[in-house]
């Protein structure tokens, strides 16, 4: 557990990277991969060669017997909601980090990457039940709240309940948002309640997931625990079936979840702890613009 004094600093350190991340990395690609609202109507202001006809203001024109055209501008406010998975499976990481803190540095990056472009970001906690809720709002200190939550919320023994989250998610957010949900996505069942806010909102998933998720080492036998559970079992990696039969696994999970995500016209991206996380996100921004 955290001391008050160490929360402080991390949080400090998230955001001086965060900005860092922002401002070098981001300028533009964020602002650009997310559209606003549409365009609404600015002001009037003359005429200059260049300029689109199809926005001159005759009106205004023939008053004044000289050219005059409309200037609109986008109607930029967005809403980010960050679905953060806090079940037990996150806190697995054999290779630079765990999936936690992966998680709790990307979101931070997003939180404050939508607050630098005066967006509000709002938050919403999940493991087998909803843990916490927090409303979208602007401005740095919101940012620095979540970013607060993000490390001290507490990973117990749960399991995951993505589809208690997403519809929890559909009754409260009411306007149309852009929702990252970042989480292992060790879940299923959730295909139908996804569509639903596919449908309305702009969802991205990030897959969070370790290299021995992945591949089990050849290490002859090992006592394995299931995170959310807490049962163990022996099993032999030295075997070259079992092994198979691992990674078997991992990849029909990855391919449900991308299934999932493809059929609710939502984006999946994979990070695993060991990626530049950064460079992921910047590729996916650039993509979108």
């Amino acid at each position: 557990m955290l001391t008050t004094e160490e929360i402080i600093k991390k949080v400090r350190e998230l955001e001086i990277k965060s900005k860092k991340i922002t401002t070098h990395l981001f300028t533009g690609e964020y602002h650009s991969a997310f559209k606003g609202k549409g365009m609404s109507f600015r002001e009037v202001r003359e005429y200059y060669a260049g300029d689109d006809v199809r926005f001159i203001d005759w009106n205004v024109s023939a008053r004044l017997s000289h050219p005059f055209t409309k200037v609109f501008e986008e109607e930029r406010e967005l809403t980010v909601m960050l679905m953060i998975d806090t079940s037990a499976s996150n806190l697995f990481g054999t290779v630079a980090k765990q999936k936690k803190d992966l998680i709790v540095e990307m979101a931070a990056v997003l939180a404050f990457s939508a607050i630098s472009n005066k967006d509000k970001v709002g938050c919403i906690f999940f493991s087998d039940k909803m843990d916490k809720y927090i409303a979208p709002k602007k401005g740095r200190q919101h940012a620095l709240y979540i970013v607060r939550e993000l490390l001290t919320m507490e990973a117990t023994k749960k399991g995951t309940n993505l589809d208690a989250a997403i519809k929890f998610f559909s009754r409260s957010v009411k306007q149309r948002s852009i929702a990252f949900i970042l989480s292992d996505f060790i879940a299923t069942g959730y295909d139908d309640d996804l569509k639903v806010i596919g449908n309305k909102h702009d969802v991205i998933g990030i897959r969070v997931y370790d290299k021995m998720d992945m591949q089990l080492p050849d290490a002859g036998l090992l006592q394995v625990q299931d995170a959310e559970t807490g049962n163990t079992k022996w099993i032999d990696s030295s075997s070259a079936l079992v092994r198979y039969n691992y990674q078997q696994h991992f990849m029909q999970q990855s391919e449900v979840s991308k299934n999932y995500f493809r059929k609710a016209g939502a984006e999946l991206l994979h990070v695993r702890t060991d990626d530049d996380y950064v460079k992921i996100l910047q590729k996916f921004f650039i993509k979108r613009s």
